[in-house]
C-alpha cells in the first residue's frame, strides 16, 4: 500500500485536497444560503437539499468548466506555439505534431507501448488526441451543466420578483451569464500566462514544473537534458 501511495502521491494528494475543498464549499455555501433565507424570513434548507440544488451545481460547474477550458487551450497551444526558455514549452524548432518515430507510434512503437499506439487508422488518431478530447468534452459538459443550472436559478429569482422564467437561449445570451463565465476564464488565462513567463526566470528546486536551478534563462528544460 505504501508503494501505491508513493507512486501515485501527486494524484492522491490533489484528489484529497479537491474532496476537502468541495466539502468545505458545500458547508460554507449551505450556511451562507441559510443566512440569506433567514434575512428574508424564509425557512432554512437542509444540507442534502442544498447540495442537490441548482445554486450549488451552478457554482461547481462554473469553476470546473473554466479549469478544463484552460487545460484544453493550453494543451492545444503547446502543440504549435513555443515560449523560449519556459519548461512549459517545447524548444524552438519542435513545433507541430512530431514524427511517428518521435511519438513512438505505428511501426515505431515499443513493445510496451499502449496497444492503440501500435494500431493505425481511427484508433491511432483517437489515442493521439485523447487528452485533448477528454479535456474538451469535460469543458463542454461542465459549461452545459452550468448553463442549465444557472437558468433555473435565474428563473427562480425572477419568480420572486413576479417576472416570467427565462429560456435556456435567453439565459446563455444574457449579460449575467457571460459576466460570470468570463470572470472565471480571464483568471485562468492569466494564471497560465504567468506560469509560462515566470518559469523562464524563476526556479523551484526539485519541481518537475521548473527548470534545474542553474539552467540559463533562454534554455528550456528539454534543451538542457
Amino acid at each position: 500500500m505504501r508503494k501505491v501511495v508513493r507512486d501515485n502521491g501527486l494524484s492522491v494528494a490533489f484528489l484529497t485536497i479537491f474532496v476537502l475543498a468541495l466539502l468545505g464549499q458545500s458547508i460554507a455555501g449551505h450556511a451562507d444560503t441559510n443566512e440569506q433565507l433567514q434575512q428574508h424570513h424564509q425557512p432554512a434548507v437542509g444540507y442534502l437539499d442544498y447540495i442537490s440544488s441548482s445554486d450549488f451545481l451552478v457554482d461547481v460547474a462554473e469553476n470546473w468548466q473554466s479549469e478544463f477550458l484552460q487545460f484544453f487551450l493550453f494543451i492545444l497551444a503547446t502543440v504549435w506555439l513555443i515560449q523560449r526558455g519556459s519548461p512549459e514549452s517545447k524548444k524552438p524548432g519542435d513545433e507541430g505534431l512530431g514524427s511517428d518515430e518521435d511519438q513512438m507510434v505505428g511501426v515505431h512503437a515499443r513493445p510496451d507501448s499502449p496497444a492503440w499506439a501500435r494500431a493505425g487508422g481511427v484508433r491511432l488518431w483517437v489515442y493521439s488526441n485523447s487528452l485533448l478530447i477528454l479535456m474538451g468534452s469535460v469543458f463542454l459538459l461542465s459549461w452545459f451543466a452550468q448553463s442549465l443550472a444557472g437558468r433555473i436559478v435565474a428563473s427562480e429569482e425572477n419568480a420572486q420578483h413576479g417576472m416570467p422564467p427565462v429560456s435556456w437561449v435567453e439565459y446563455v445570451s444574457s449579460p449575467e451569464f457571460w459576466n460570470r463565465t468570463l470572470q472565471n476564464w480571464q483568471s485562468e488565462f492569466l494564471a497560465v500566462g504567468a506560469m509560462v513567463v515566470f518559469s523562464i526566470y524563476l526556479r523551484q528546486r526539485g519541481s518537475s514544473e521548473s527548470k534545474p536551478v542553474g539552467t540559463p534563462h533562454a534554455t528550456s528544460s528539454t534543451e538542457s537534458n
